[in-house]
């Protein structure tokens, strides 16, 4: 819909306005018209397109009819389609008439210049700003169908930026959160600070483009300000640098206690090019999406407050953290070495290295004993189009691995995300607890990047669930809308103890493996029946119960538990 603002008139000295490209002006026809006045005509210059709207017709001048009513019903709609060339270089004329005159009773005289003010950003995520208005894709407010004249044209594009919509055909710019730290010396991430460090850094944030034409000295005499709501400006951060090439130049002018930003038009360059970046992922209380806008502001007397005559909004979603299942092709593995798995790290080792996949190690001083890196850490990424990266998602178990994700992996182009437990963890905020299924279709319903898996309790009492913090992020996240599977019968309570996917050549392209109490019982009936009744569980395990085949087999409560369970 195009902007429309209301103008007043005066009959007593002429008025100036500025039209901007794309919105309609509204007269005032009747706040001006002289005492004895009951009509008016009205008469425009080539470049500006006049509609007067009376009693559900429209119809664009010139045209037969010379005078329309003064009425409530009558209203007067200015659009210019072409910059001016210089300050007031349009005009639109009302004249006034009484009863029964010939002459006009007063007259009105309304000085126009059209300027061009967008704000735009990558919202056909191309990777790059569409940076002319024939790229904005929606047009226009008509007036209703059933009033158009055949000789109206259509209403002057106008801009769909304000709008956000979701898959492969939708629209609306993406922000990443500048989680990953490019600069080797700082020691915190690239969005803790209001520096522009590196032109690594500028590269994960997300172009903002301010576009002004026009006269230039129609922009000495407004003033242009770029802002953003109070409730948004806490979760990203916008750098300006006049478009220079130097990082020094680059200064954070948005975000946090910067709700508002006066933004000076260079004399010399139409577009002001700003940095976004993210501060906040997705979460309770934040839907991710965050709006910009620019006002362009008019003062008619020095003494007087500012009138808000035009404001253009694009709206950034911040990207969603993004997991990733263990059925795609690994591009690095991490691996724990402690005092007693030599046997398995070189088992590793070899396999990476004829899968030709990067192996760290993260050795005994770093991880202080703690083997169990799946535990502490999952994989993910984030992606805009400009810019994908992987983040770490630390969880809140805090054991011996609680440092090395920031210490070993946080880098250039490797982000970090982390959520605390406002109580005390169990086993259940691990991330063993944590998994995510390949692409699926669930009645009807598609999901290409798959459903997050997490173990939880059956709905009862006192059973044990995922910390709230990272529940609702995870939820937040929405593109992977999280299933919750009962998995407190485990003594550990981890998805990954029961379920786990694997590539296959034919189907859905995977399958799900799931371990069976059922299954297992049948197999230690079999093995009973064979002879090995007397074998025992865990041999070579140190301080853990020994059971046999046939103690498991004759132990009637461990049976209809398993019962339960399956």
């Amino acid at each position: 819909m195009a902007q429309q603002r209301r103008v007043q008139l005066c009959t007593q000295r002429p008025t100036s306005t500025v039209c901007v490209l794309g919105t309609e002006l509204s007269l005032d026809v009747q706040g001006s018209a002289p005492k004895d006045a009951v009509a008016f005509h009205v008469q425009g210059t080539p470049g500006v397109k006049v509609y007067v709207v009376h009693e559900t017709q429209s119809v664009k001048l010139p045209s037969s009819i010379c005078r329309w009513p003064l009425a409530a019903s009558t209203e007067v709609l200015l659009a210019m389609e072409a910059l001016s060339k210089d300050v007031g270089d349009e005009k639109v004329r009302i004249s006034y008439f009484g009863e029964a005159s010939g002459v006009p009773v007063g007259r009105a005289m309304l000085y126009l210049t059209c300027v061009e003010v967008s704000l735009d950003a990558d919202t056909s995520r191309s990777g790059s700003v569409s940076r002319t208005l024939t790229d904005k894709v929606t047009r226009g407010q008509q007036p209703p169908p059933s009033s158009l004249s055949p000789t109206m044209s259509p209403a002057p594009l106008c801009y769909p930026q304000a709008t956000w919509t979701w898959g492969p055909d939708g629209h609306g710019a993406i922000l990443l959160v500048n989680c990953d730290r490019d600069d080797p010396k700082s020691r915190a991430m690239d969005n803790r600070d209001t520096a522009v460090r590196s032109y690594e850094d500028l590269k994960d944030m997300s172009q903002m483009v301010l576009r002004t034409r026009g006269p230039r000295t129609i922009f000495t005499g407004h003033r242009l300000v770029l802002h953003v709501d109070f409730g948004d400006a806490e979760k990203v951060g916008v750098f300006y640098g006049s478009n220079s090439v130097s990082l020094e130049d680059y200064k954070h002018v948005l975000g946090g206690e910067k709700l508002a930003y006066a933004v000076k038009p260079s004399r010399h360059q139409e577009e002001s090019v700003f940095y976004v970046e993210g501060l906040s992922f997705p979460d309770a209380g934040f839907s991710g999406l965050v709006s910009f806008h620019v006002t362009l502001l008019e003062s008619p007397e020095k003494v007087l407050l500012e009138i808000p005559i035009f404001t253009d909004t694009v709206v950034f979603r911040v990207a969603p953290w993004i997991m990733t299942p263990n059925t795609l092709a690994p591009l690095e593995v991490f691996v724990c070495s402690v005092e007693d798995n030599e046997d398995f790290v070189a088992a590793v080792s070899a396999m990476a290295e004829e899968a030709k996949c990067p192996m760290t190690v993260c050795p005994l001083p770093e991880n202080r004993n703690d083997r169990w890196i799946q535990d502490e850490v999952e994989f993910g990424y984030v992606q805009a189009p400009h810019k994908m990266f992987p983040v770490v998602f630390d969880s809140p178990r805090d054991q011996g691995l609680k440092d090395f994700p920031v210490k070993s992996i946080l880098g250039p182009d490797f982000g970090y995300v982390a959520r605390e437990a406002l109580k005390d963890t169990s086993s259940l905020d691990s991330f063993g607890n944590l998994e995510v299924s390949p692409p699926v279709t669930v009645r009807g319903k598609e999901y290409p990047l798959g459903r997050i898996l997490i173990g939880s309790s059956f709905p009862r009492f006192g059973g044990r669930r995922m910390a709230r913090a990272v529940r609702d992020f995870l939820f937040a996240q929405r593109v992977q809308a999280p299933v919750e599977l009962y998995s407190d019968w485990l003594h550990v309570g981890h998805v990954d103890e029961f379920l786990t996917f694997i590539p296959a050549p034919d189907r859905k392209g995977f399958r799900l493996l799931l371990a069976s109490p059922s299954a297992c019982y049948q197999l230690f009936k079999e093995k009973q029946e064979q002879g090995f009744g007397e074998a025992a569980m865990f041999q070579g395990l140190q301080a853990v119960p020994k059971p046999t085949i046939n103690e498991i087999l004759a132990n009637e409560a461990l049976r209809k538990f398993n019962s339960y369970v399956q």
